[in-house]
């Protein structure tokens, strides 16, 4: 099997998996609405999303993309979140914990589907992770890593 056919497989079996759950593209539309009129509002994150998102209505449809990626089909979003999340500067692990609380509050509010909440919490519990490690290692290498601080720590400069 080539690289085309195997990835056109996955994306089938992913599109399978998601419509046995009822997760498709309404549902990731309103979850996302919902989920950032909630970040807008947070007093933690709120500050940081007005501060770095000028313009919502091109941010929203971005972040269906990348959920409808993650949850139906692969490969549709192109963008670089890792890099973004990095950028800013002054992301904690408080930060990541409060994102991932909002989410989940609004997944339970949203999804109807046990298993679809589920498939939503897990995928996010990750993506969180993956960020945070990379935001982390790149401030402080290794010794952030361990001890995954909840204290901002300065961006290093070359000279």
């Amino acid at each position: 099997m080539n690289a085309t056919a195997h990835a056109e497989r996955v994306r089938t079996e992913q599109r399978a998996k998601a419509a046995e759950v009822g997760i498709d593209e309404t549902l990731i539309g309103e979850l996302v609405d919902h989920f950032y009129a909630r970040i807008q509002r947070d007093d933690l994150l709120g500050p940081i999303f007005a501060q770095h998102v000028a313009n919502w209505s091109h941010h929203l449809p971005r972040m269906k993309d990348f959920w409808a990626s993650i949850m139906i089909e692969p490969g549709r979003f192109n963008g670089r979140p890792m890099q973004k999340h990095i950028a800013l500067g002054i992301l904690t692990k408080a930060h990541f914990e409060r994102w991932l609380a909002l989410w989940d509050a609004t997944v339970a509010q949203d999804v109807g589907d046990q298993a679809a909440a589920e498939r939503f919490r897990t995928s996010a519990h990750r993506i969180a992770d993956s960020l945070l490690t990379g935001v982390l290692a790149e401030r402080g290498g290794l010794a952030a890593l361990r001890n995954r601080t909840t204290e901002p720590v300065p961006l290093e400069t070359k000279p």
